[in-house]
């Protein structure tokens, strides 16, 4: 069993992300990779209305490391391609979503839908299966109201399956309310918040800092060397 990577907690407006959490939909414990706040800037003040929290599951560092160790926090950050290796890794991934200010699902899952349409069309993988993903998002969403605290939670797998969890407590559910199984709607929740237009520049910048720290912790954990008494070494 693999240990969960040393990481500290970060601390949002009121909302604190722990460490490690026990992701809803999935037995594995996931590592906090990053949070940042959402906003935006009306009448010269930046008002802030979502914190967004990143988790990883363990197995993401090895996955990452093959072609991000050694870089640079400013490296990761400036490179579209990490934050997609991130998206699209053979790992799970858990984005926790909690409101700073209150929103109803329908503001939530309109403007979701809206981009994730949009990008699809764009790149010609709009078909009936994401149509239908859609569709049902919505439906989740329709009749649900969000005040300060409460989460949105979406598990990621590799595989296309998205669980989407409703906190209103502050709490991390064990299981999900529902499950999509749609891969681009599963990646497109992700690419929303830490892609190349993503909606958190913060999440962003705490995602590569954080991991440039834990692949170099990874690069600097030297093997066990034995040393012997020189008295006992083989001669030739």
């Amino acid at each position: 069993m693999s240990m969960s990577p040393s990481v500290s907690a970060v601390e949002l407006e009121s909302h604190v992300f722990p460490p490690t959490v026990k992701a809803p939909g999935s037995a594995k414990t996931f590592f906090l990779g990053g949070a940042g706040e959402r906003g935006l800037e009306i009448e010269g003040r930046f008002i802030k209305f979502t914190a967004i929290g990143v988790y990883l599951e363990d197995a993401a560092l090895p996955s990452l490391a093959a072609k991000w160790k050694g870089k640079t926090a400013e490296e990761l950050a400036d490179s579209p391609y990490f934050y997609r290796d991130i998206v699209s890794g053979p790992f799970e991934k858990l984005t926790q979503v909690t409101m700073i200010l209150p929103l109803t699902g329908k503001q939530y899952s309109e403007k979701v839908a809206e981009n994730c349409v949009a990008y699809w069309k764009a790149i010609g993988t709009y078909t009936d299966s994401e149509a239908k993903a859609i569709e049902k998002f919505m439906e989740i969403f329709k009749d649900e109201n969000f005040p300060p605290g409460a989460s949105i939670l979406f598990t990621q797998s590799p595989i296309g399956s998205l669980v989407i969890t409703f906190s209103k407590d502050g709490s991390m559910p064990e299981t999900g309310n529902v499950v999509i199984e749609n891969k681009q709607l599963s990646e497109a929740i992700l690419e929303s918040i830490i892609g190349k237009h993503g909606v958190s520049p913060a999440a962003k910048q705490s995602l590569a800092s954080r991991i440039s720290d834990l692949l170099k912790e990874t690069d600097n954990a030297a093997p066990v060397v034995l040393k012997l008494n020189p008295k006992h070494q083989y001669k030739e």
